[in-house]
């Protein structure tokens, strides 16, 4: 029995980002919220709900489902019981708060509805499924999960998995896509879903793995469209790692079959691929004849279509300055563009927008040192950028129409251009750090419902091994119903299910414990590395911080990636600890020099470490040791193995030391500093408890002199 909830509130969150805010919120008064939990159909009280304040108070629900708890404004209050998800309120006033539950029985074989109903029931949660798929991820991944219960074989399923793996693809969580398409094709033989399997083993950057998927199909059972997709999703995959001459042959086999079957709008779509991959080559001539062709080809297809192709003709003449053409191209795409935005949205993602042909009309001018209309057409395009809130756009219109004018001589106007371009590129760094965090919010959503339809699948195979079960032993009950054995039988079997419950109840409990903690140091860590970027923008150094903030994504997607597991191979952690002292190195390269050194005869692979635990280590000798010393000082980051078994990762720094950087402290430092330091131990602690010993952490001074520095000392087992 699972309850499913519905919050009848809307629910606000929202970020305190100023020390001001948090005191005041502390000093507010407490007053007493009062509310409900109940079921939605029956409208009776859950009792025994779990209510807390994040940090605080403490209640749960009487027999009526109802609560009362102490709370100040903009605290956090938590819902949690075992039969739903757990929920989290920010309390906004003295409102009362009403949560709703849903019960839907989920045991397959107790079922009153008779197959050919539920399969009635499937296609419909299929077809809902496929409705929302483009407007409402998660409501969509719902309506998959009740198709799985609904399922009675095992096409129904494949069918199922294939429609989240489409799910995944259009939001891009090509990862996801990946291990949906995999599941679909164990349930069933389709070739539609090889094809989409291999594209989305691509767009994860799985390059070898899509050309292998790929050649691995049977072309002999493929229709003429699908062979015609074959060749060229593997030219996109071999365009992508560059092997351009093996793109342009799969292309043009493509491009063959396309013309023989007229398959006209691929006819098109590959003579425009096979341009991009001559002029990527370099055979500049040649991609200009292809792409001709493209351009005379879409002028026969959808309006939308022929835009595409003058865009991309356009990008062409533009690398090879060719500006005139160039020019004359985007003119006639911005008429175009005009026709179809009544019946099309353009979002800022899309190339086809007035504000990028402008400022790319813009910058062509530019280029032929026909000013007046150049500053025109930028102008236009941050215009209309601003309106349609397009700042990249504007970002970049606004930079080139400051160079614009300092190359005219008019320095004033440079000047007021380029204050415009710095206020925007303050607006963008804002931005991405919304988008940084709505996006992991969106991606632990997703994986969210995935868990639930992979814990949906675990119970439909429990489900059917009980039916089998209870059916087998009721053939066998009539003879041993009275027997001492029986008895026997099902005492033992009464103490192994409670034995295994109360073990999978102790590991549940440690992997939520990890989960949580985990969960409380990445913030940490992205603010400084956040704040690190704004200090760049601070000094208008716009290079440096775009570099900056590159690297620190690809360490974002790195952390990230790694943060549902308990550990991670050794080699994944080193390039995150290469990757992350890079970073600190490069904001505070006045204050310390590092070198990471790894013993030649350590076999990495053998290896694994849990993610992020030498990072704070790291984090507190830049910023807490080395960060106050007088002169530059040194990080140095050692592995080495004394045992076959096992290996010493040894992180020292010559700083202020322990000592005298607790000293230096505030208050508030003193406390954040406990409490990342405790995150560690007990993250260790339950590791060891779960993994038998595997890692020991010994923390103490590294030299007795002025600087004493600190070492830290991680002990790592084998499995």
């Amino acid at each position: 029995m699972q309850i499913k909830y519905i919050i009848c509130l809307s629910l606000l969150f929202f970020v305190l980002t100023s020390k001001a805010q948090i005191d005041l919120l502390n000093n507010s008064p407490r007053f007493t919220v009062r509310g409900s939990v109940i079921e939605q159909d029956t409208r009776d009280g859950v009792p025994d709900v779990n209510i807390m304040v994040n940090g605080g108070a403490y209640t749960t629900t009487d027999t009526f489902g109802d609560f009362r708890i102490e709370v100040r404004k903009g605290d956090e209050l938590i819902i949690k019981h075992k039969d739903f998800e757990t929920i989290y309120y920010t309390i906004q006033s003295n409102e009362r708060i009403l949560v709703e539950v849903r019960q839907s029985d989920k045991e397959v074989f107790n079922n009153k509805r008779s197959k050919k109903s539920r399969g009635v029931s499937f296609n419909w949660y299929i077809d809902s499924a496929e409705t929302y798929l483009k407007k409402d991820a998660q409501k969509s991944i719902q309506f998959v999960g009740d198709a799985l219960e609904a399922s009675v074989s095992k096409k129904q399923n494949g069918d199922a998995y294939e429609v989240l793996g489409d799910i995944y693809m259009y939001w891009k969580q090509h990862d996801l896509a990946v291990s949906n398409y995999r599941i679909s094709l164990q349930s069933k033989t389709s070739n539609q879903t090889l094809l989409k399997l291999a594209k989305a083993y691509r767009l994860n950057e799985n390059y070898q793995e899509s050309i292998k998927t790929y050649k691995n199909i049977d072309e002999n059972v493929l229709s003429n469209y699908q062979l015609v997709s074959l060749y060229e999703g593997l030219g996109d995959a071999y365009k992508s790692i560059n092997e351009f001459d093996a793109s342009i042959a799969s292309y043009n086999k493509g491009l063959s079959i396309a013309k023989r079957h007229l398959i006209t709008p691929k006819v098109t779509d590959l003579n425009s691929k096979i341009a991009e991959a001559l002029s990527n080559s370099g055979e500049v001539e040649e991609a200009e004849v292809y792409f001709d062709k493209s351009l005379k080809l879409a002028n026969s297809q959808p309006k939308k279509r022929a835009i595409e192709e003058k865009v991309k003709v356009a990008d062409f003449q533009n690398t090879v300055r060719n500006f005139t053409d160039e020019i004359v191209l985007r003119k006639q795409a911005l008429e175009d563009i005009k026709d179809i935005e009544t019946d099309s949205v353009l979002d800022n993602e899309s190339p086809l927008t007035p504000q990028k042909q402008k400022y790319k009309i813009g910058k062509a001018y530019a280029q032929q040192n026909d000013f007046g209309n150049a500053i025109g057409y930028l102008k236009e395009s941050i215009e209309e950028a601003e309106t349609k809130e397009d700042l990249i756009v504007q970002k970049d219109a606004t930079r080139k129409l400051s160079e614009v004018f300092k190359t005219t001589g008019d320095y004033t106007k440079a000047l007021e251009a380029y204050q415009n371009y710095v206020d925007v590129v303050d607006k963008i760094v804002r931005k991405k750090e919304q988008e940084i965090s709505q996006a992991t919010r969106f991606r632990k959503d997703l994986s969210a419902k995935q868990n639930r339809i992979t814990s949906l699948e675990s119970d439909r195979a429990l489900s059917e091994s009980k039916y089998l079960l209870t059916t087998e032993q009721s053939k066998k009950q009539k003879i041993i119903i009275y027997s001492l054995i029986g008895g026997l039988f099902l005492s033992l079997l009464v103490a192994v299910l409670m034995f295994k419950y109360i073990r999978q109840q102790r590991l549940a409990n440690n992997l939520l414990a990890l989960k949580s903690l985990r969960s409380q140091m990445n913030p940490h860590f992205i603010f400084n590395a956040l704040n690190s970027v704004n200090s760049f923008i601070a000094s208008n150094d716009e290079r440096t911080a775009n570099k900056y903030l590159t690297d620190f994504s690809k360490l974002m997607r790195a952390v990230l990636e790694n943060s549902e597991e308990d550990f991670i191979p050794l080699e994944k952690e080193i390039e995150l600890l290469q990757l992350y002292t890079q970073l600190e190195h490069f904001r505070f390269q006045d204050k310390f020099d590092y070198t990471i050194h790894v013993d030649e005869k350590i076999e990495v692979a053998d290896f694994v470490i849990p993610p992020m635990l030498l990072q704070p280590y790291i984090e507190n000798a830049v910023w807490h040791g080395l960060r106050y010393k007088k002169d530059k000082g040194h990080l140095n980051i050692a592995i080495t193995q004394e045992k076959e078994d096992e290996i010493q990762i040894m992180i020292t720094d010559d700083g202020i030391g322990r000592k005298k950087s607790k000293a230096l402290k505030t208050k508030n430092q003193k406390k954040q500093n406990s409490k990342g330091m405790g995150n560690i131990k007990k993250r260790v602690a339950i590791l060891n408890d779960m993994y038998k010993d595997k890692v020991d952490v010994f923390v103490d001074d590294f030299k007795d002199e002025e600087d004493t520095g600190t070492k830290v000392v991680v002990t790592l087992k084998k499995d």
